[in-house]
């Protein structure tokens, strides 16, 4: 699916800075902070503030075409994959991992009858096997 099938997915209007947003978020599985995705675009869409950046987040996580992470406590990270899955922060490297696992588990999560679920996280914290292997080395 390309980025800008992704954004009419969810009926969010495609523009020159949305599709860069969406196409970076799905070309970079490496879960980006804003700073990450604004350095990184700046130098191909060198008029592109970092407000724009924020603001098309937001709307993208309103409308649930990308997923934010908060895994790290008050810093964001964003996802463009929606998908179910989990996420694993690495408390070395401080990088985030795609962790696959089954629907199921978020359907454990859920809480009694009555409450109307938005979203679900499922988080992992600890040492990824990079760092592990550095680590007894």
């Amino acid at each position: 699916m390309t980025a800008q099938e992704h954004l009419e997915k969810y009926d969010i209007r495609p523009s020159v800075q949305r599709l860069a947003v969406m196409n970076y978020l799905m070309s970079h599985a490496t879960h980006p902070t804003v700073e990450e995705i604004y350095a990184d675009l700046r130098q191909e869409i060198p008029t592109l503030s970092k407000t724009t950046i924020y603001n098309t987040l937001e709307l993208l996580v309103s409308k649930r075409a990308v997923n934010e992470i908060t895994i790290e406590g008050s810093k964001a990270h964003y996802d463009g994959f929606t998908y179910p899955h989990a996420h694993f922060y690495c408390r070395e490297c401080g990088k985030i991992y795609d962790v696959p696992c089954d629907e199921s588990a978020f359907d454990a999560l859920k809480p009694v009858d009555g409450f109307k679920i938005d979203s679900t996280h499922l988080y992992y914290t600890g040492v990824c096997p990079n760092c592990e292997k550095q680590r007894t080395n």
